[in-house]
């Protein structure tokens, strides 16, 4: 009898939902249990790993194939975390609300690269309203991707994708059978690259390109500086309103909702390096050490390197305290930061992770032997291949990126707006007036 029941024990086990799908579950809570279930299998479903996106032919609601993701039948799900997002991002929907009548985009055609979440996915449904025109969007959660195909944005983006993937949806989002972009809309600088590097002709008819990014705005500097920067630019990164908000605060609770869902760590004494101490590493600073852990510094600004001096943390070089540290977070948005002689140099089960820029902070490549996954490693886990940690492993604040968001969306106005000769060919700062 007794064995019985722990038979009938074991098939009611079995039919909990795995640890992905019990997170795609809590996030479905408008549904009744058994719709929940079905939601958290469509969302997990291995299927759709087999084929390509690039391969499938897929349509929405109105017929339209000018899109590619990994399954469009997603998008209702997409939508209601979407819904979500929106209650807490007030700025944008009192912009949204504004835009309907005065519709300041109009005619705008807006091409755009950047992380695709549940509150990004709220900015590309506004195309409707302020008369925003097609965008790309690359990012790493799953089913709200999806959800603006259905307002009519074109987006070419899908969890999982490789490098190649990666310009092949820049591509087809910038080469449009009669279609040409007027604006950029940018997070990092790689789309504004593309189109540099491979249709002049259009990036000449641009008539501005809004960027978001350190990286991004140190590549456009870069292009500014060699005089080959032919249309005006707004350097949104720098604004106080992405600044204290966005890079600050959104990364201090950002870093460690990141790192306790993928690690289940105690980080009370820990001893941790975190490598850049602009706003992003500030903020992760001041989250790990409200935690107990034991955190150190590295910096190349003399500014920087003081302030983190000033905030109590000892400021020291990489290759001082590698064999030490339990945890290493790379905030610098350079490349190389952490290499495979650091690599080879750490304890077993030192946590590696980026909160800077794309996955070049990291050096993957070389750090791993042919056919080794370095996200799979038990002895040094870098997490997401050394992309994003706070975009691959986690969410962010709806709050903050609504800030950021409605940052962009005054940029992108501002710009197409401006009469002619307000802005010359050259990087601009978010006049602080549109800040506050």
């Amino acid at each position: 009898c007794q064995q019985i029941q722990f038979a009938d024990d074991m098939q009611e086990f079995t039919k909990f939902p795995t640890k992905t799908g019990r997170r795609s579950l809590s996030r479905s809570i408008s549904q009744s249990s058994t719709d929940s279930y079905s939601s958290a299998a469509s969302y997990t479903d291995s299927s759709d790993d087999e084929v390509s996106p690039r391969e499938k032919q897929q349509t929405n609601s109105k017929g339209s194939s000018n899109f590619c993701v990994k399954n469009i039948k997603q998008a209702e799900f997409g939508r209601r975390e979407i819904e979500i997002a929106e209650q807490d991002m007030s700025a944008l929907i009192s912009l949204r609300k504004r835009a309907q009548g005065e519709k300041p985009l109009a005619g705008a055609k807006i091409v755009g690269c950047t992380h695709i979440t549940a509150q990004t996915a709220v900015s590309a449904c506004l195309s409707g309203g302020p008369g925003l025109g097609h965008q790309l969007f690359h990012g790493e959660q799953t089913n709200c991707r999806d959800a603006p195909v259905l307002a009519g944005v074109a987006v070419f983006a899908w969890k999982g994708e490789s490098e190649d993937d990666f310009w092949w949806c820049i591509d087809r989002c910038v080469n449009v059978d009669g279609w040409q972009a007027n604006m950029i809309l940018d997070d990092g600088g790689d789309l504004t690259h593309w189109v540099y590097k491979k249709y002049p002709s259009v990036f000449k008819k641009i008539r501005g390109i809004v960027e978001e990014s350190v990286t991004g705005v140190h590549r456009l500097y870069q292009l500014s500086k060699a005089g080959k920067l032919c249309v005006p630019a707004m350097n949104v990164n720098d604004s106080v309103t992405k600044q204290k908000f966005d890079n600050l605060y959104c990364c201090r609770e950002s870093i460690l909702d990141g790192l306790k869902r993928t690690t289940d760590v105690m980080f009370g004494g820990k001893q941790v390096v975190v490598c850049g101490y602009g706003e992003v590493g500030k903020g992760c600073c001041a989250a790990l050490k409200a935690l107990g852990a034991i955190v150190y510094v590295t910096e190349i600004d003399p500014i920087c390197a003081l302030q983190a001096c000033m905030d109590g943390f000892r400021v020291v070089k990489l290759s001082e305290v590698i064999r030490q540290v339990d945890v290493v977070i790379t905030c610098t948005g350079n490349k190389n930061v952490v290499t495979r002689e650091h690599l080879d140099r750490m304890k077993n089960s030192c946590i590696v992770c980026n909160m800077g820029h794309s996955n070049t902070e990291i050096d993957v490549v070389s750090a791993a032997p042919p056919g080794w996954d370095v996200s799979s490693s038990v002895l040094t886990p870098a997490f997401s291949q050394g992309r994003l940690l706070n975009l691959s492993c986690s969410t962010v604040p709806t709050f903050v990126l609504s800030i950021t968001a409605t940052t962009q969306a005054l940029a992108l106005i501002e710009l197409y707006n401006a009469p002619e000769g307000r802005y010359k060919q050259d990087v601009y700062l978010l006049p602080k007036k549109m800040g506050e």
